[in-house]
């Protein structure tokens, strides 16, 4: 069972293949898991969408909400933000240069993560949650193999430049201009980051594939050398002259290069 909808600003996809239990109740179980797993992310929007009024991200800066009054999401959020600027020397930071918070480059992966583990606690162990092409699967597919993610092309979306499969339960992020424009700069700089298109992280999970692909892609070309550094990531870059580079280990992971 497969459903997708438009949430966040962005299309979220869920698909779950098994059901436990199994029996009649088999479409009821996955209906029912995947509605909560979508009322989750309403509800992480409704606490962190800088493009809502109401939003309490937006109440923190327009100085409505004093600290004592944060939800304890933002909290977390705030305290995993701060850990993430220490690991990346700086370059993820949620602060902006007009001092305005904005963790979209966290608070996604970290929403996908959280809402594969309420399929997880339901019992599924086939399935993927995938929000605006950041995914993170577990299982197997319909035909009992590993799921599979393509890596979009810069320059056709509808096509993809790599797959690569994930075997192992990892999480996939991808931080480009080419659907969004410049929207990630780097914070030593101010400067908008655009010396690369397309930078994505093979990660444990999507949370740490998220947060350090955002990283990375503010590095600009040095971004591929911290993600090869990092014990158990891989990535692969594409640069304004359509050169790809990638990290030493990502052929474990590629299935087809197109």
């Amino acid at each position: 069972m497969k459903e997708t909808r438009i949430l966040m600003g962005m299309p979220i996809s869920i698909e779950i293949i098994d059901a436990p239990g199994g029996g009649s109740a088999d479409e009821r179980r996955r209906t029912e898991a995947i509605a909560k797993a979508f009322d989750y992310f309403t509800h992480i929007d409704e606490i962190f969408s800088t493009y809502k009024e109401t939003s309490e991200i937006s109440a923190i800066n327009s100085g409505r909400l004093a600290r004592e009054e944060w939800s304890p999401e933002m909290e977390l959020i705030f305290t995993l933000a701060e850990e993430t600027k220490r690991a990346t020397n700086g370059y993820f930071d949620i602060k902006k240069a007009d001092g305005m918070y904005d963790p979209s480059g966290l608070v996604k992966g970290w929403a996908i993560w959280n809402a594969a583990q309420l399929l997880i606690k339901e019992g599924f162990e086939d399935f993927y949650v995938d929000a605006g092409g950041d995914i993170q699967a577990y299982g197997r597919n319909a035909d009992g193999d590993p799921w599979t993610v393509g890596i979009r092309s810069p320059w056709n979306v509808q096509e993809n430049v790599q797959i690569i499969s994930t075997a192992h339960n990892e999480g996939v992020a991808t931080s480009g201009t080419y659907i969004r424009g410049d929207h990630i700069y780097d914070p030593h700089t101010g400067a908008a980051a655009n010396a690369i298109i397309s930078l994505t992280v093979i990660g444990p999970n999507v949370y740490e594939a998220d947060r350090f692909a955002t990283a990375a892609f503010a590095m600009g070309q040095d971004g591929i050398r911290f993600i090869e550094s990092l014990p158990g990531f891989e990535g692969y870059m594409i640069n304004n002259n359509r050169i790809a580079t990638k990290t030493t280990g990502w052929d474990n992971y590629q299935i087809s290069n197109i």
